[in-house]
């Protein structure tokens, strides 16, 4: 079976910094570009980084970049989102998902193939 299970969120206060990951198992995640993704209520999802394939450069959307990194661990079969200087408007639930042919360009997320089911992540006093 097919997974894709993204992990690591919870309750932050503003500042502070969490790390998720995204989880892959049923298939290798390292040929595919890896990309984040968040969804506030009542906002449209909002694309937040990518990992590509190949050699593996990044991109970091403007609203988070300074404060956002990606990066994988082929050995664990995982892709992460490391967030620091977190900020209330970070809460969302955030999304990994996989594009199958492409090299990371812009957000759109219709360009990614199979999506995890998300992790909460509040930024709260």
């Amino acid at each position: 079976q097919v997974q894709l299970v993204e992990s690591g969120g919870g309750l932050v206060q503003p500042g502070g910094s969490l790390r998720l990951s995204c989880a892959a198992s049923g298939f290798t995640l390292y040929p595919y570009s890896v990309g984040w993704f968040r969804q506030a209520p009542g906002k449209e999802r909002e694309g937040v980084s990518c990992i590509s394939r190949g050699d593996g450069d990044t991109n970091i959307a403007d609203s988070v970049k300074g404060r956002f990194t990606t990066s994988r661990d082929t050995a664990k079969n995982t892709v992460y989102l490391q967030m620091n200087s977190l900020k209330a408007e970070d809460t969302a639930i955030y999304y990994c998902a996989v594009d199958w042919t492409h090299y990371c360009s812009g957000f759109a997320a219709s360009a990614y193939d199979y999506w995890g089911q998300g992790t909460q992540v509040t930024v709260s006093s």
